[in-house]
Order: C-alpha cells, then structure tokens, then sequence
C-alpha cells in the first residue's frame, strides 16, 4: 500500500473541503471496498477522509410515508431495523444475501452503492484494464469471462455491478440524496449508477466533488408479494452469478404494478419498463413471466464462457416472479 495522508471529517463541510477540486483524494466509511482496493494498489488516494463519524446515519419515516436511510448507516443495521423488515422486505432479503455478517456489521448504505467491480482484470495490476486505466484495453471480452456482463456492454468493457443491496432498491424506485459545496440534489437509483459505454472508468454519475448523505425509498414497499433471488457458485459470501428482484402488486387476481431488477448481469442493476409493462392488466401466470423474461433479456450477448447466464437468467427470473405472486412452481 502506497503512502497517504489521513484526516477526520468534523462534517461534511469539511469533507467536501478535502475533497473538492482533489482526484487524487477519497472518502472512508466502512472501507470495506476502499482498503481492499488500496492495498491491492488499484487505488492509491494521496488523502483518505474519514467521515466515519459524520452525523449521516439512522432510518427516519420521511413526511411523504416513505423511508430515509442514512448513508453511514451499516447494511446490517438496516436490514434488521423494523420499518425495513416490514415495508420493504426485499431490501431486507437481498441486503442478507450479499457478503458475511462481519462484512454487513462494518459496511455503509452509501459505500454500498460505490462498491467497485469485483472483475478480476480490473483487481489485476499487471494487466490492461479500460475501468483501472483508461485506453489500456479489457482482456476480458476475449479472455476468462465466465462472471461477466451478458447485457449492456461495451467494446471497452464488460464488468459487472456487484451489489445485491442495490439491485433491490432499483425495483424498489430509491433515490440517492447528495450534498455538494453549496448545493444537493436526488438522482433516481436506476440512473445514477452507469453503463460503461466509452467511460467504463465511470461506475457513477456522481460528481467529483458530492457526497452521498441518504438513501430515500417511496411509500410502495412491495410488502405481499417479493422475491430476491440470488444464484451463486455457493451458498453464501458469493457474488451473484445472476440476481432478481421482483415486485409485485396484485389487486383483484390481476397484476397492478410489477418490477423487475437483475444483478450479475451489466454495469448496473438491470430493469426494463417495457417487460415490466407486460404484466400489468393480467393475471399472474407463466406464459406472462415468460414473456417478460424475454423482453427483460433482449439484447443478451454471450461470450466464450458466460452463454449460461442467459438461460440461468431466465428460469431465475420466471422462478422470482412466481415466487413473488404465490405461484406453485415445478
């Protein structure tokens, strides 16, 4: 690990003053990614700045009938705190599925949303990665790519989002609250994180000089009918292989409202309106999740190693959704 400087927020005023105007400079919480990336030396941050202790945690009811959660507040505090388990138990469950219980009890809301690729070209040092150095190359598009994306790729790279957490509050319609110097704005979840395009060194559209403060879900949680389904080569402290939130909404025997998240599978969480669209008006049934599995995988690209992501996508998805909606599945 490279030498750094280190400094403790005293708010966040004063992390933005480090940080503003300052690439070479990056926020602590957990540091369950950051330190990691450090000492592998895929991050070398001439200053770390702690906002550790920054007043940015606790889960309030918002006056909308919704839920705020605080950005330091940890993945394990959240996934048991009431108001989570019971309005928004697909959050709870995905949260549960991702990494260990040490992992859970250190890490953050918001660290959670800026966690790095798990790909291994961009881990490795010594090899061309476009996400690590822009303009090197990605030897994953011809090289062991068995993890990788199926679903909006790009000539310049192919790595997948890691977080479970993050897949459930896309179906679930969150917004990421930001501060900047001087001002804050929200961005919907399902635009803030990105597709790689010619920018793959970009997970974010957050900005370099903004910090994340709170996590804000609506008032529809989901409660009656959900599923987070996550497949992995084991059963737990795997990343997904592919992921599914399903959200359901179920008035008179029809479907009222429906979404569909995938991880594992792109840059970013994964949700079409359009095979969403196909379920609402009609009854839950089979030949319906089919048709909206279809639609949802439109445009999958298999590589040398990772064909199998797109029929697992599938049978995952159908199976989510008729798990969401109650129904027997063979």
């Amino acid at each position: 690990m490279k030498p750094f400087s280190y400094h403790c927020a005293t708010d966040a005023g004063d992390a933005l003053s480090h940080l503003s105007g300052s690439s070479a400079a990056a926020f602590l919480a957990g540091g369950t990614n950051l330190v990691d990336l450090m000492k592998e030396d895929v991050m070398s941050p001439a200053e770390v700045v702690d906002i550790s202790r920054l007043p940015l945690g606790g889960i309030t009811v918002t006056d909308e009938g919704g839920l705020r959660l605080g950005a330091l507040e940890t993945n394990a505090a959240t996934a048991r705190h009431p108001e989570v388990v019971s309005r928004y138990p697909l959050l709870a469950k995905a949260i549960l599925a991702g990494a260990s219980p040490q992992l859970r009890n250190r890490a953050t809301n918001g660290g959670n949303l800026l966690q790095r690729t798990r790909c291994p070209y961009f881990y490795d040092v010594q090899l061309p990665c476009n996400k690590r150095l822009p303009g090197s190359g990605c030897p994953a598009r011809e090289g062991y790519n068995r993890n990788h994306a199926i679903l909006g790729t790009s000539e310049h790279c192919i790595a997948t989002h890691p977080s479970d957490m993050c897949v459930a509050l896309s179906a679930l319609d969150a917004v990421v609250v930001l501060e900047g110097a001087g001002s804050s704005r929200s961005i919907p979840i399902t635009g803030f994180h990105r597709l790689p395009e010619d920018e793959p060194h970009r997970d974010t559209d957050i900005r370099a000089d903004e910090l994340i403060t709170a996590i804000e879900l609506p008032s529809k949680g989901f409660p009656e009918n959900y599923q987070y389904l996550k497949i992995r080569d084991r059963s737990s402290y795997a990343f997904a292989l592919v992921s599914v939130a399903a959200a359901i909404e179920i008035e008179d025997g029809m479907i009222a409202d429906a979404r569909i998240a995938l991880g594992g599978v792109a840059h970013k969480p994964w949700r079409k309106e359009e095979a969403e669209a196909l379920l609402v008006g009609g009854p839950p049934s089979a030949l319906a999740f089919d048709k909206a599995a279809t639609a949802l995988l439109g445009g999958a690209e298999a590589r040398t190693f990772n064909a199998f992501k797109i029929p697992l996508a599938r049978a995952a998805i159908t199976r989510a959704l008729a798990d969401a909606c109650h129904l027997m599945t063979k």
